[in-house]
């Protein structure tokens, strides 16, 4: 497809021809390669193996009239048993049970130029909640990797027209449930995706932007374009980032 490329004035210079959002949509694919990679992040957890049994307790035996249950040498209170106060647990997450989820690779690959294909769906963007008025797909002169400066990011933002949805990212919601007990009080939005060639300078820029990630083409993945398994993120492709994805996608 032929694709526009705009200056950091917003203003269309060229256009060039790509490869690179032809790809089918396929939620499925995209949904397996993040939930994955959410999947492989997790850590080991579960209790210390002796939890609940450093005790003195012992079993009385029968006549006595009591449950034969192990009770505590210098009383009668239960202990060990799962049902007695500060006993062990009866099925505790086990720390070397092992929680990966392997993708193959075509399938990790196919859910990347899947999701990068959906960046250029107006369809799918707006369905996430983004608020533009650019023309998708969004790709920009190579002259975005080097700016150092954050109010320069801004500009470019408002030049694209693109500000709207930098200024929805920066509102935030208290979580439902006891996520807020767990150090997770607030939810952010997402908002625009920048995919560079290099890091000449924007990711210190931009960085501080709410909502806003910055990530070169080789470390890019399916959960930065498809966050939540929800595919069609406002994405920037910088114009030489075009090239070297769809040359690695191949």
């Amino acid at each position: 497809m032929d694709i526009k490329v705009i200056d950091l004035s917003g203003n269309s210079t060229k256009t060039i021809s790509s490869t690179l959002f032809d790809e089918d949509y396929r939620p499925d694919l995209i949904k397996k390669a993040v939930l994955a990679a959410q999947a492989n992040r997790q850590q080991p957890y579960g209790p210390h193996f002796m939890a609940g049994m450093n005790t003195s307790a012992e079993n009385w035996g029968p006549g006595r009239a009591v449950a034969r249950v192990p009770r505590l040498m210098d009383g009668r209170r239960a202990a060990r048993v799962p049902q007695a106060v500060k006993g062990r647990q009866a099925h505790p997450p086990k720390p070397e049970k092992d929680r990966t989820e392997k993708v193959n690779n075509k399938e990790r690959r196919k859910a990347i130029k899947s999701a990068i294909s959906a960046t250029a769906n107006p369809h799918l963007v707006a369905n996430r909640g983004h608020i533009f008025s650019a023309g998708l797909p969004l790709v920009v002169v190579d002259d975005l990797s080097s700016i150092a400066r954050t109010k320069e990011v801004v500009s470019f933002m408002e030049a694209a027209n693109l500000s709207s949805d930098i200024q929805r990212a920066r509102t935030r919601t208290i979580r439902a449930g006891k996520g807020k007990l767990r150090g997770r009080k607030y939810k952010k939005h997402k908002s625009v995706l920048i995919v560079t060639c290099e890091d000449n300078g924007i990711e210190k820029a931009a960085r501080n932007i709410p909502g806003v990630d910055i990530v070169t083409y080789d470390r890019l993945n399916t959960e930065l374009l498809a966050p939540g398994t929800h595919a069609g993120r406002l994405t920037i492709f910088t114009e030489s980032a075009v090239a070297r994805l769809e040359e690695a996608l191949q």
